[in-house]
């Protein structure tokens, strides 16, 4: 006879909560791997996109040009770019989303040969702007684009005045001339004790204890540099550089073998130049020896712009 009060449970019964619960058990198991390998898919999907929302601002057009785009989860952008892949080395994106309020890591990496992303190595939101200037130096050798969130706002200090109309004709709500509230990410041109310090004249700018140098001061060439510069953490400058001088070297030669079949009439005097361009380029180790090669460049310029046929 059985104790009173006692909880009688059928083996039918404890076998069917037993299978139940292994039941649920590997539902939300493969229901979890399901929605991580379609986050995935959906990551791998708007990094594409976002390159593809970068074709319109190729240009080759002097002014800077801006687009934005909204994606509805949150998210992290990972940009990084490896410099020793290829010939031009490879643009790096990887996406991570929330997702019931948590993030997706999804480890899936859409690569572009072509792109030249600047921005901090992780970026965070729903709405990240982006703008792009053209790489001269001297001939054009690239795109550059500048990707930042809406989340992080950008208050510039004491800019010369064409710094100061190109950001203000952008019209972009994170970045501010002047009037900062204190709570933006201060970008200054003439007071060394700010989030972010330009120094103009040198031609570097100082960010997170580090200097990355940008060639030239009032040009595009300087500016599109030091904007990206701006934008970038120093490992991401360093090595996007990397790749376009890697770009560099390879068009001086294409020039110099222009060159080389012009008609007779035209001069054949840049040869040696820019052989000498191409092998500087293609050997620079970081940022601070750029001021070596834009001599070369200014050079290659004066006597581009002197010949009957320039090249460029």
């Amino acid at each position: 006879m059985a104790k009173k009060g006692a909880l009688e449970i059928s083996f039918g019964w404890l076998f069917a909560i037993i299978a139940g619960a292994v039941i649920l058990f590997f539902a939300i198991y493969f229901s979890a791997k399901l929605i991580n390998t379609q986050q995935g898919t959906i990551s791998a999907q708007t990094g594409k996109e976002i390159g593809i929302l970068l074709d319109p601002l190729e240009t080759s057009f002097e002014s800077a040009q801006t687009t934005s785009i909204t994606i509805p989860a949150e998210t992290r952008i990972h940009n990084s770019c490896d410099a020793s892949l290829s010939d031009f080395g490879k643009q790096l994106i990887q996406l991570d989303q929330k997702n019931f309020g948590k993030w997706v890591v999804t480890n899936v990496n859409v690569s572009f040969e072509n792109k030249y992303i600047f921005s901090n190595s992780e970026i965070q939101g729903n709405q990240f702007y982006i703008f792009s200037k053209p790489f001269n130096f001297p001939f054009k050798v690239a795109d550059l684009f500048y990707m930042t969130s809406s989340n992080d706002v950008y208050c510039f200090v004491d800019a010369p005045n064409d710094i100061s109309t190109e950001i203000t004709d952008l019209n972009q709500s994170n970045l501010l001339i002047e009037n900062c509230s204190g709570d933006e990410i201060q970008v200054c041109f003439g007071n060394s004790n700010c989030d972010i310090y330009v120094n103009y004249n040198a031609g570097y700018v100082e960010k997170n204890g580090y200097d990355m140098y940008f060639a030239g001061t009032g040009t595009d060439t300087g500016n599109a540099l030091m904007y990206a510069a701006i934008f970038s953490n120093s490992n991401v400058y360093e090595c996007q550089l990397k790749r376009l001088m890697a770009r560099e070297a390879k068009i001086a030669l294409l020039y110099e073998d222009k060159e080389s079949r012009e008609l007779q009439e035209c001069e054949k005097n840049l040869g040696g130049s820019l052989t000498e361009l191409s092998y500087s380029a293609q050997h620079l180790k970081n940022s601070a020896e750029l001021t070596g090669i834009k001599n070369q460049v200014d050079l290659l310029d004066y006597q581009n712009t002197g010949r009957m046929c320039p090249l460029w």
